[in-house]
């Protein structure tokens, strides 16, 4: 099969390649990008670790090919954080009460609740659950995963800022 071009915007960015038809959105961030903190676990969708937001939707990178994604929107695990660096307020809450161990689910974690708070701002414990349900971690015990999800949805809902999402606005991205 002959290579396809593709252009997309990661994290603000416009990236154009060419790439094989199979190669897999996750591959393509991690090899062509450059971008790792999109992790590959399980490599079936099931684990969560390579979640991104594409077109701001919630999406498992391992399931998608790169060229389906030509002409999209793309966020990945570091393009969450401010343009200086500042946590997000679910990065700064997973800190903050220990919402990760080993790190290597955290990502996909982090890009999930920051999908979910933004479709529904003021979770209650099972819709926290029921969130979270799409991302495996071996090491935490969630515990301190879904107190920080509580706290995250607590600092959205008394932020200054208006926003009702935890992603920057479009003329903050890199």
């Amino acid at each position: 099969m002959s290579e396809v071009d593709i252009e997309v915007h990661v994290n603000g960015a416009r990236r154009r390649a060419t790439v094989p038809p199979r190669l897999t959105l996750a591959d393509f961030l991690r090899e062509r990008c450059g971008l790792t903190g999109t992790h590959l676990g399980c490599e079936h969708g099931v684990c969560g670790a390579c979640t991104i937001l594409l077109d701001s939707e919630a999406i498992r990178a391992c399931l998608v090919f790169a060229v389906q994604a030509d002409g999209a929107q793309i966020t990945t695990i570091e393009g969450i954080a401010g343009p200086d660096g500042e946590l997000s307020p679910v990065q700064d809450a997973f800190r903050a009460n220990h919402g990760l161990q080993c790190g290597f689910c955290t990502p996909g974690f982090v890009v999930s609740v920051t999908a979910m708070l933004r479709d529904n701002p003021d979770p209650t414990d099972q819709e926290i659950r029921d969130g979270l349900s799409g991302n495996l971690c071996r090491c935490t015990g969630y515990q301190g995963i879904v107190k920080a999800v509580r706290e995250a949805a607590r600092g959205r809902r008394h932020s200054s800022s208006g926003r009702s999402s935890n992603e920057r606005p479009p003329s903050e991205k890199r």
